[in-house]
């Protein structure tokens, strides 16, 4: 049973990073070119922030699922596991929209999407297990500034 435990964790731990992954292959070419070349509000991070960060909130939010997942299985939990799915795709969705499409328009709205989905994950952790539903909330905290950022970018350069 604990090796199972263990071998459910790692998995989480792999599609969080692998959404994570998948984000960077529309962020990372964009970097040095157009995202360079936009002007930024002065309290935007140094580029060298985002990985980290995020890097971190991946983890947490796969120990998150993992927790919610320990205590209800698949099939108890499937409908707050199918909530964090589709938050992921969210936050794919939204590197694909701002650094892909070159569009911090339609990311804005796009992130708006995911900071829903996120808290409605959160809600959802938390009839589980409430450090699930608390590990999430500095995920939380990031998308909002990163929507505050992605909104004064848009505004700069609209």
């Amino acid at each position: 049973m604990i090796h199972r435990d263990w071998l459910v964790l790692a998995v989480f731990v792999l599609v969080c990073l692998g959404a994570g992954a998948v984000g960077s292959l529309f962020t990372t070419p964009a970097l040095d070119g157009w995202y360079a070349t936009l002007r930024k509000p002065p309290w935007n991070p140094p580029n060298w922030v985002f990985a980290p960060v995020w890097s971190a909130l991946y983890l947490m939010m796969a120990v998150a699922a993992w927790l919610v997942w320990r205590r209800a299985g698949f099939g108890g939990a499937s409908a707050a596991l199918g909530l964090f799915a589709a938050q992921l795709i969210f936050n794919v969705a939204w590197s694909w929209l701002f650094f892909g499409l070159r569009s911090p328009g339609l990311a804005f709205g796009g992130i708006v999407v995911l900071w829903v989905a996120i808290v409605a994950t959160i809600v959802s952790f938390a009839r589980t297990t409430a450090a699930a539903a608390w590990i999430m909330t500095p995920y939380l905290a990031w998308v909002t500034f990163a929507s505050t950022l992605n909104l004064a970018i848009w505004r700069l350069n609209g």
